[in-house]
C-alpha cells in the first residue's frame, strides 16, 4: 500500500463511523457495510482527505471529483471528525494579515462590486430557493421558540421576535435594509401597521416583492427599492431600522461607515436591530481547512465575518449605544439543517430548475454549503448575533419612565409579553 493510501486508511480508522471508499482503479478501502460510501474519481481527493482539508473536499465534490451515498447529516458528522483541528484556530492570523485584509476589503466593496456579488448569490434562481425555504422565503436564521416548531413556524417567530425587539408601533416609518423576499417587510406592515420600506441589490427579489405588494394591495403602505444602502436619502428619517443577514456583505473596512449611515437616517431615540453571522474567533474572518475559501468561491463572494466584539466596536464608532445582545447560534444550526433536509428531499426537482452542467455544480455547492454551515454552527465555529442599538446620547434621568421621545424601554418584558 502506498504512503498516501496508508494515510487515508489511518484517517478512516480514526472516524467515529465506518466509511467505504471506491478508488478510480476499483480498489476499495474501509467497511463494505458502511452507510456512507465515497466514489473517488480523481486521486487528488485522497490527499485532501488525508490532510483533513474539508473545504477543499467540498470543492472537489462541486467539481465532480467524487460522489457519495448516504445522508448529508452522516457525511457532515464524518467531515467534522476528518478535520485535523479547530477551523477557527486554523484561520487565526496576525496583525499584518489583518491589515492586508482590511485594505482588500476597501477594494472589494464598491457599490458596483457589491451589486455583482449579491446578484451572483441571490439571483441564482427564485424557483430553486422556493424549493427549500419556508413559504415566506425567509433566508435567515429562524427562532425556535418551541423545540418542535416547523421551519415556517420558526421563521414567523423570528419575524415577530424582531418586531417585538424594535417595539414597532402603528404608523411608524420602518426600514428593512437588505429586505430579501420581503418576509419581514410584509410581516411588519401586516401585523404592526407600520409604513414599511425595503431595499435590496437583487433584481429578482426586487421584482418578487413588488409583485407581492401589488397582490396584497399594500401599495402606499409598503415600498421596495433596488438600492444600495449608501444611496439612502439622509433627509428621509425612519423610526426603526432592521438589517437582517446584510452586514456580512458590507465588508470589515466599511463597518463604521455602514453603522454611521444607518444612524444618519434614524430619528433621535429610534432603534436599530442588526442581525447577522459573526466569526467564532477574534482574529479570523472565516474558517480554516479551506472552508472559508469554499464559501467565498461558490456561495458568497465578498462576504466577510468578524467577531461580535468587533461588531460592537464598529457600532460604537458609528455613534450607537448597544442595548440588547442575543446569540442565536443553535437556532441557525437547526434552521440550516431544515433547509438542507428540504433540499435533499427535492434533488431531482432542483436539477430540473437549475438545469445543465452549471446547474449541477450550483446544486452540489449548495448541498455542501447548507449542511457544512449547519455543522459549523453546531460546533460553535460561527455564530449569529442580534444586536439592538440606539443612537448614542448623553443619558437622562427619566429613561426608566418611558418618555415618548425615546423608543427603548429599559426592561425586557415588552419583548416577551403576549
Amino acid at each position: 500500500m502506498s504512503a498516501l493510501l496508508s494515510a487515508v486508511q489511518t484517517k478512516l480508522d480514526s472516524l467515529p463511523a465506518p466509511v467505504h471508499l471506491t478508488l478510480p482503479d476499483g480498489v476499495t478501502l474501509g467497511d463494505s457495510n458502511a452507510s456512507v460510501r465515497l466514489y473517488i474519481k480523481d486521486n487528488s481527493v485522497l490527499a485532501n482527505l488525508a490532510a483533513g482539508q474539508v473545504g477543499v473536499l467540498g470543492e472537489d465534490y462541486v467539481e465532480g471529483k467524487f460522489d457519495f451515498e448516504g445522508s448529508m447529516r452522516e457525511l457532515m458528522n464524518l467531515a467534522s471528525a476528518v478535520l485535523p483541528g479547530s477551523p477557527v484556530e486554523a484561520a487565526q492570523v496576525g496583525w499584518l494579515t489583518n491589515l492586508v485584509r482590511r485594505l482588500m476589503s476597501v477594494w472589494r466593496h464598491s457599490i458596483e462590486r457589491d451589486a455583482r456579488q449579491i446578484e451572483f448569490h441571490y439571483d441564482l434562481s427564485d424557483d430553486f430557493y422556493a424549493l427549500w425555504l419556508d413559504p415566506r422565503r425567509v433566508y435567515s436564521c429562524g427562532y425556535y421558540k418551541e423545540p418542535d416548531y416547523t421551519l415556517a413556524q420558526a421563521q414567523e417567530a423570528k419575524l415577530d421576535h424582531i418586531c417585538r425587539k424594535l417595539d414597532l408601533k402603528p404608523g411608524e416609518r420602518f426600514l428593512d435594509v437588505g429586505a430579501g423576499w420581503g418576509g419581514l417587510l410584509l410581516w411588519a406592515a401586516e401585523n404592526y401597521d407600520v409604513q414599511a420600506h425595503g431595499i435590496t441589490l437583487s433584481r429578482n427579489q426586487h421584482s418578487y416583492v413588488n409583485s407581492l405588494i401589488e397582490e396584497k394591495g399594500l401599495q402606499g403602505k409598503v415600498t421596495m427599492q433596488l438600492l444600495d444602502y449608501r444611496k439612502l436619502d439622509d433627509s428621509k428619517l425612519f423610526d426603526k431600522i432592521a438589517s437582517v443577514g446584510m452586514f456580512e456583505h458590507v465588508g470589515l473596512a466599511q463597518l463604521q461607515s455602514y453603522f454611521t449611515k444607518l444612524r444618519t437616517i434614524l430619528k433621535p431615540g429610534g432603534l436599530l436591530l442588526n442581525h447577522g453571522i459573526t466569526a467564532g474567533g477574534i482574529n479570523n474572518a472565516g474558517l480554516g481547512a479551506g472552508m472559508g475559501d469554499f464559501i467565498e468561491k461558490f456561495i458568497f463572494p465578498g462576504g466577510e465575518l468578524t467577531h461580535i466584539s468587533k461588531v460592537l466596536v464598529g457600532l460604537n464608532e458609528g455613534g450607537w449605544e448597544d442595548l440588547d445582545i442575543e446569540n442565536l447560534r443553535p437556532h441557525y444550526a437547526r434552521t440550516l439543517w431544515a433547509w438542507s433536509d428540504a433540499l435533499e428531499a427535492k434533488l431531482d426537482e432542483a436539477r430540473k430548475v437549475l438545469g445543465g452542467d452549471q446547474g449541477e455544480r450550483s446544486l452540489r455547492a449548495y448541498r455542501m454549503y447548507l449542511a457544512g454551515c449547519a455543522m459549523g454552527f453546531e460546533h460553535g465555529w460561527i455564530a449569529l448575533h442580534q444586536v439592538l442599538a440606539t443612537p448614542r446620547g448623553v443619558g437622562r434621568s427619566d429613561e426608566l419612565d418611558y418618555p415618548s421621545d425615546l423608543a427603548y424601554r429599559w426592561r425586557r418584558d415588552y419583548i416577551y409579553k403576549d
